[in-house]
């Protein structure tokens, strides 16, 4: 049986009959029994097996030497001849020491390639750090830390960084949909921390485009999308729990001297815009677009004290201090660009705040007497009149110099990029959080903006 197995699996044919026959071409010379006469009949010997085919080319592999038969020896004649002088001496000092010198060279031997281990792990250390882009790789340069973050200096990010850390690990992480019957499971973190903070940071301040995030640290883009949505909401609310409207005390007692004309000034108000895409729907357009500008915008109501030493008032950020003068005391939400001043400064949220024995200073556009209990000092209009008088020019340009500077606050604010470009209206859901992190950030991310007023305290 073992026997008709192996001609089956040569000759590739299955029930091979017991009386088949196969041609004796497909037979080794040597499995050929030849005939004693010339018309007597071939055999097979026993256990033969036909091995020739139109396959294999009708030959067999030449079979290869092992290695021990491939290796030159010499013959048994030249090692019995042969004779090597062997040193047998029975014994052998093995309390020698080497040589003074031979020890010194090895000792410095070894001490310079120490020397160049060290050299080299530094090396792979500093070519790992500057092949990654991570905050660490910038450190040592402020301009760098100012143009990927807008904070002033890396010391500057450091401090803001040392505050939000302890809060981190509370962050609740923006992940894709989860099915109802799906196992929870932990988000695993990519980047460090620092560095998620430093991606979002080069996300607001460059308006860089996802791709190019994706590029840059190395990530998928899911997760860059991911990383900014979760970073967004976590400043939005950390530095949203820092109470930073200012009592009047506080801003009294360090009101600058400029300001000896309004004493009780308590804060400056003004309108920005942010341009938007503009909407395929008329109706939304109509929303959106703004007679000032010309375009479609967002609009925001922000507001600096003239003294602005930012103190917190407990919550996750109870340590948290901005810097000392004209820092943001209010942020609304965004609104459509064909929202009024008046409109936003109502529907803002600031009028409960404002009482009568404080004053307010507006633009022009700010007709806002009839709706807040306290002064207002707001340029003079001309109405009728064909010019105006002396000391109302003096007032208009003593306020002019005065709001001039919730103007570079604004400026500051667009810095980053993200808000001094068109605005994609894929962004609409987050831009309100996004806005205002970029606006209470002012307060962290630079010293006084007014240092004639810091001078002053």
């Amino acid at each position: 049986m073992e026997l008709r197995k192996w001609w089956e699996m040569n000759i590739r044919q299955d029930n091979v009959r017991t009386y088949a026959r196969v041609c004796s071409r497909h037979f080794q010379g040597e499995d050929v029994i030849a005939p004693p006469t010339p018309t007597g009949r071939r055999l097979l010997k026993k256990g033969a097996v036909p091995v020739l085919f139109h396959w294999n080319n009708f030959s067999l592999p030449v079979q290869q030497l092992g290695v021990w038969d491939r290796t030159e020896r010499p013959d048994a004649e030249s090692l019995v001849d042969s004779s090597v002088e062997m040193d047998c001496h029975p014994d052998h000092n093995y309390c020698d020491s080497p040589e003074p010198a031979a020890l010194d060279m090895s000792l410095h031997l070894v001490e310079e390639l120490k020397t160049e281990i060290s050299w080299l792990q530094d090396k792979i250390a500093e070519i790992t750090i500057t092949s990654k882009f991570c905050l660490e790789r910038f450190a040592a340069s402020d301009d760098d830390i100012r143009f990927f973050t807008r904070f002033a200096s890396y010391a500057h990010l450091m401090a803001f960084w040392k505050q939000i850390e302890p809060s981190t690990h509370k962050m609740i992480r923006v992940t894709r949909a989860h099915s109802s019957t799906e196992a929870k499971r932990t988000v695993k973190m990519v980047l460090q921390p620092i560095d998620e903070f430093f991606l979002f940071m080069n996300y607001l301040s460059l308006a860089l485009m996802q791709k190019d995030l994706v590029h840059r640290f190395q990530i998928h883009q899911s997760t860059v999308s991911r990383i900014i949505n979760t970073w967004a909401n976590f400043l939005y609310t950390v530095l949203g729990a820092v109470g930073i409207w200012m009592d009047e005390e506080t801003v009294k007692a360090h009101l600058p001297d400029v300001f000896h004309d309004y004493p009780d000034t308590r804060i400056i108000l003004d309108c920005t815009e942010l341009h938007c895409q503009t909407p395929s729907s008329l109706l939304l357009q109509s929303e959106v677009f703004s007679s000032y500008k010309s375009n479609c915008t967002f609009k925001g109501l922000i507001g600096m004290a003239p003294h602005g030493q930012a103190r917190a008032e407990g919550g996750a950020m109870g340590s948290l201090h901005g810097p000392a003068h004209g820092a943001v005391t209010f942020v609304s939400s965004l609104y459509e660009g064909s929202i009024s001043d008046k409109e936003i400064l109502k529907q803002s949220g600031i009028v409960p705040l404002i009482n009568p024995s404080m004053a307010i200073m507006v633009d022009k556009g700010f007709l806002v007497e009839d709706i807040v209990p306290c002064k207002v000092y707001i340029p003079t209009f001309l109405s009728k009149r064909a010019q105006l008088s002396g000391q109302e020019v003096r007032q208009t340009q003593s306020i002019a110099r005065l709001r001039v500077h919730v103007e570079r606050l604004i400026r500051r604010v667009k810095e980053h990029k993200l808000f001094s470009t068109v605005i994609p209206l894929s962004l609409t859901g987050s831009i309100n959080q996004l806005y205002s992190v970029a606006c209470l950030l002012v307060n962290y991310q630079n010293g006084p903006l007014v240092k004639a007023w810091s001078s002053n305290d």
